[in-house]
């Protein structure tokens, strides 16, 4: 019984680390790709404009 709860703790550590790994490789990618869109408006933005605006509008949304 103790051998199936340690496994169960090592799998849930496992798996907070996975999330919380992730979790911020695609918030990256998301700021990548509104950069990306952002070039495509009527008005362009600088890069730097453009990562502070999709930085500034990813983090409101959550």
């Amino acid at each position: 019984m103790k051998f199936k709860n340690f496994i169960t703790i090592i799998l849930i550590i496992f798996g907070l680390y996975l999330i919380f790994t992730f979790r911020d490789h695609n918030f990256k990618r998301a700021i990548d790709a509104c950069i990306a869109g952002s070039q495509k408006l009527e008005k362009p933005m600088t890069i730097q404009e453009a990562k502070k605006f999709c930085e500034d509008k990813i983090m409101n949304e959550k």
